[in-house]
């Protein structure tokens, strides 16, 4: 019986290891990253994944419980926060918060991080096949090109494909002028007619296998699949891009908020957040990582756009009663 008990007791810490539930994009966080974590804490990391902000909203609004941490996009955030979904960060946790670079700061609504910590700074851009598609000019107007109809992708994403329309007329991908709408749906209908879909995450393996020629996707998965493939090309519209910053958030319904405080201390470690942008291929804001990372991570023009092009990107900001225009642009592209 004594032996019976102790082997019992010994199975314990096992049985009752904490879980952190973690709600982000897909290939978001190295592996490293995870493993590091859950040998130092004793705990399991599980991950499920959204393709878009809007339907990580969505599953929230329906009743979805037990999630810890999530990372949205900056402008996801604020309506997060004004529903109070979100709960407040303890800075006492978060002893590495003073790696953020105070230039992203200036970029995001929570400047102060009372509710969020920025994770990634990344760009909505272009790649091509480049043995597919000859002379790929650097701009949006590539969509219209006949000659790779049917084998482009745009994304299927309301802010970020409206956005790059709005960016290819010289318009704010935040306007709410009526006039710059209706020109920017008129675009999309064009660029629709010519694209094969619209997509979020078969991109990646549609462009590597050759199934798709140009397509519109995010900075850090394109560089993935681009390190893969040396077909692939990035392309980088001079119209200027979408920006967007995404962030670590803590739900006020969190099971282990404290290990979630952990977790986002640890990203932001300075060798922790060097080896997971060099994974990801996305830009962590962390300036103690910056001088980790390699010379070619930092050359890469997925992560380091020219400062022309950056001057003409901005962030997606919410709308608030402003969105209904752009869900209705949306509507009338997607029909």
């Amino acid at each position: 019986m004594k032996h019976l008990l102790t082997c019992f007791l010994l199975a314990l810490p096992a049985l009752a290891a904490d879980t952190l539930h973690i709600f982000t994009w897909a290939d978001y966080i190295s592996p490293a990253a995870i493993e590091t974590f859950e040998a130092k804490h004793s705990c399991r990391v599980v991950i499920d994944t959204f393709d878009s902000n809007e339907s990580m909203y969505a599953k929230l609004k329906a009743g979805a419980k037990g999630y810890d941490l999530i990372f949205p996009t900056s402008y996801m955030i604020q309506l997060m926060v004004s529903e109070g979904i979100i709960g407040e960060l303890d800075h006492t946790k978060l002893p590495n918060l003073p790696n953020i670079d105070p230039a992203v700061l200036d970029k995001v609504s929570d400047k102060t991080m009372r509710h969020s910590v920025p994770y990634t700074l990344a760009y909505t851009i272009l790649a091509c096949r480049k043995d597919k598609v000859p002379n790929p000019e650097s701009s949006w107007a590539i969509f219209q090109r006949p000659d790779i109809a049917q084998r482009m992708t745009l994304l299927d994403d309301m802010r970020e494909t409206i956005g790059a329309a709005l960016k290819s007329l010289g318009h704010s991908i935040n306007t709410r002028d009526d006039a710059q709408l209706a020109a920017a749906q008129a675009v999309l209908l064009k660029w629709k007619a010519q694209a094969a879909k619209f997509d979020n995450e078969g991109y990646k393996a549609g462009l590597d296998s050759g199934e798709f020629t140009l397509v519109q996707g995010y900075s850090g998965d394109l560089w993935q699949v681009a390190q893969e493939n040396e077909k692939i090309s990035l392309i980088i519209p001079q119209e200027g891009l979408v920006m967007g910053c995404d962030e670590m958030v803590i739900p006020k319904s969190a099971p282990q908020a404290a290990l979630a405080h952990a977790f986002i201390n640890h990203l932001l470690d300075a060798d922790t957040a060097a080896e997971n942008m060099q994974w990801t291929g996305y830009l962590c804001p962390n300036t103690a990582a910056l001088k980790k990372v390699s010379p070619e991570f930092l050359s890469n023009p997925a992560v380091i756009i020219p400062e022309a092009v950056r001057a003409k990107s901005e962030v997606i900001q919410d709308l608030g009663p402003d969105l209904a225009k752009y869900t209705k642009v949306w509507d009338a592209v997607k029909r």
